[in-house]
C-alpha cells in the first residue's frame, strides 16, 4: 500500500456562500482603504506633512488589519477540523503556521517606510488570496472565493495606488 492511498483527504464541511450580510460586510470594510487611497491621491503635496502621514499610517494600519484578520480567517476554519478523523496530517498545523504568518508579515509591512510598507501589504493581500483559494476548496467554503477575490483586488490595489502616490 502507497503513503498516498493511506492519507485521507479532508472531510470537507458543507458548502456555503456569503449571505447578504457578510457581502455588505466586507463591501463596507474596504470603506477605509478606499478613502485612505483616494485621500493619498488627492492630498500628496497638497496639505501639511503630519496631517498627510497620518492618513498614510491609517491606511497602512487598516491594511495591516484586514491581513491580520485573513490569518485569523484560517484559525476559524481549521478550528472544527481538530474533531475530523479524515484530517491529512499535517494539514491543521499548516493552516495554523500560515495563519500566524500573515500576521507576522502585516507587522513587517507597518514596520517599514510608507511607501514599501503599502506595496508589501497589497502584495501580500493577493499572496494570502492565492493560499486561501486552496484551503477554501479544502474546507467546503469555495462559494466564498468569489467575494474575496473581489475584495483582495480592491485592497491590493488601494495599497498599490497610495504607495505609488507616497
Amino acid at each position: 500500500m502507497t503513503l498516498a492511498a493511506e492519507t485521507p483527504a479532508p472531510v470537507p464541511l458543507p458548502h456555503s456562500d456569503p449571505n447578504l450580510l457578510a457581502r455588505r460586510l466586507g463591501y463596507t470594510g474596504l470603506i477605509p482603504l478606499i478613502a485612505g487611497a483616494l485621500f493619498v491621491w488627492l492630498l500628496v503635496g497638497r496639505i501639511d506633512e503630519e496631517p498627510f502621514a497620518f492618513v498614510v499610517r491609517a491606511l497602512s494600519s487598516y491594511a495591516a488589519l484586514v491581513l491580520s484578520f485573513l490569518g485569523g480567517m484560517r484559525w476559524g476554519l481549521v478550528m472544527p477540523s481538530s474533531q475530523w478523523h479524515g484530517l491529512v496530517p499535517g494539514y491543521q498545523r499548516r493552516a495554523l503556521w500560515t495563519g500566524v504568518t500573515f500576521s507576522l508579515v502585516a507587522w513587517v509591512g507597518l514596520l517599514m517606510p510608507p511607501h514599501a510598507g503599502l506595496a508589501w501589504l497589497g502584495g501580500w493581500l493577493i499572496a494570502c488570496y492565492l493560499a486561501d483559494r486552496k484551503h477554501y476548496l479544502e474546507l467546503g467554503a469555495a462559494g466564498w472565493l468569489t467575494l474575496r477575490f473581489r475584495l483582495t483586488v480592491v485592497a491590493s490595489l488601494c495599497c498599490f495606488v497610495a504607495a505609488a502616490q507616497i
